[in-house]
């Protein structure tokens, strides 16, 4: 089993309110969700009204396709992204039966 992870710090601008920020976010991991079926949760920074900490995490047997996946849902963020994303990181770990 392959789990590949990204992990990624957003900066978002002209934001007002908590609810406006969740609200944004909240629609960026459904979207992850739906489009590449990965799970995708705020994992830091809940309180800050500018940042937000996202982890994205995609289980699968195969390394190529896991690196395939999380490419995509980088190159997705870095476009759907309503501000600006710091720090992406990437990695994968093999788990033996």
């Amino acid at each position: 089993m392959i789990v590949s992870l990204l992990h990624c710090i957003i900066q978002l601008e002209d934001i007002s309110s908590l609810k406006e920020k969740r609200s944004i976010i909240n629609s960026l991991r459904q979207k992850m969700r739906n489009r590449f079926y990965v799970s995708a949760a705020e994992v830091d920074l809940n309180d800050s009204l500018t940042f937000a900490e996202i982890g994205v995490a995609y289980v699968s047997n195969s390394r190529v396709q896991g690196q395939r996946v999380i490419q995509k849902v980088s190159l997705f963020l870095e476009e759907e992204t309503p501000g600006r994303i710091y720090d992406i990181q990437t990695h994968q770990e093999e788990y033996d039966s």
